[in-house]
């Protein structure tokens, strides 16, 4: 099975603007935790035991998040908050190790993927999640990364998660080709091909691309020879279309939901979404929205 992960976390984050100009935009935050938190916790609830960030000179906050705070442990020690004390301390199972690694200039999502090479190195699979996007699979009983893993260790063939969008939407993302029929949920296909951001009377589905890849290592064999795409950019989809052709990919569907957090109001609709299940905030938070909906 796949044990390591790769997180490619050095972008500006743009869409975010201004909240984004100060702080990385994988911190802020959903409830009581940013956004990285919990794509974490969905690596480590998967079996990843081994993350590694890619990270710019702008987002030590990151690395500082999951890093020990000798001082503030010291100070909730002290005044005997053993409960907040634990909360920190238990951030990152003591079998996960989290590593850094700097992407000095960005050049796109295929070289943020290149530059964890030297630590994941070319022999073993490994996954790629975007932190952008967070994954909800609150009511199902398995996550869908850990389904898209256990496929990719069956198949032995790299798998890019997907889901099933509105047909009015298939302009905003990249879309796959399935083989044959749509592949049902928890389940994989190959492909074809896949088509960025195509128009909806050209898509070749409605199956998105939602940034959740099981890859193996030779894929940094193939970005590494990947030319510089649109915007002088290494994109990984270049990559990924030529270990297709080389040794096939497949789409494995998704039964969650997920939520864009790359965007204002992605980030609304995921607050909404966990706020209103959060085991100390939810009823609080659900007798707020009522107050706000009877003042309409």
């Amino acid at each position: 099975m796949i044990r390591k992960a790769v997180l490619p976390v050095a972008g500006f984050g743009t869409r975010c603007l201004p909240a984004s100009k100060a702080i990385p935009k994988e911190m802020i935050t959903i409830v009581d935790r940013p956004v990285i938190q919990y794509v974490v916790e969905e690596a480590i609830a998967a079996g990843i035991r081994e993350i590694v960030l890619v990270t710019s000179s702008n987002k030590s906050a990151i690395e500082n998040h999951f890093d020990t705070h000798a001082e503030l442990e010291a100070s909730l020690e002290a005044k005997g908050k053993h409960e907040l004390l634990a909360m920190l301390r238990n951030l990152v199972p003591d079998d996960v190790s989290i590593i850094s690694i700097r992407q000095g200039v960005p050049l796109g999502l295929g070289h943020a993927v290149l530059c964890a090479r030297p630590i994941i190195g070319d022999d073993e699979p490994f996954a790629v999640l975007l932190p952008d996007v967070l994954v909800d699979n609150s009511a199902n009983q398995a996550t869908d990364l850990a389904g898209m893993l256990a496929a990719y260790d069956q198949q032995q063939t790299a798998q890019l998660m997907v889901e099933e969008v509105a047909w009015e939407q298939v302009e905003k993302y990249g879309i796959v080709a399935p083989a044959g029929d749509v592949p049902a949920p928890n389940q994989s296909a190959d492909l074809v091909g896949m088509v960025e951001k195509p128009k909806r009377d050209a898509a070749p589905s409605n199956l998105a691309v939602i940034g959740r890849y099981a890859l193996p290592g030779h894929i940094f064999s193939i970005l590494e020879a990947t030319k510089p795409g649109a915007g002088g950019e290494i994109q990984l989809t270049d990559a990924l279309e030529t270990l297709r052709e080389q040794s096939g990919v497949q789409a494995y569907r998704m039964q969650g939901t997920t939520y864009d957090c790359g965007q204002p109001l992605g980030y609304l609709e995921a607050t909404l979404a966990y706020a209103r299940r959060h085991p100390e905030f939810g009823e609080g938070f659900k007798a707020l929205l009522s107050r706000y909906q009877q003042g309409e």
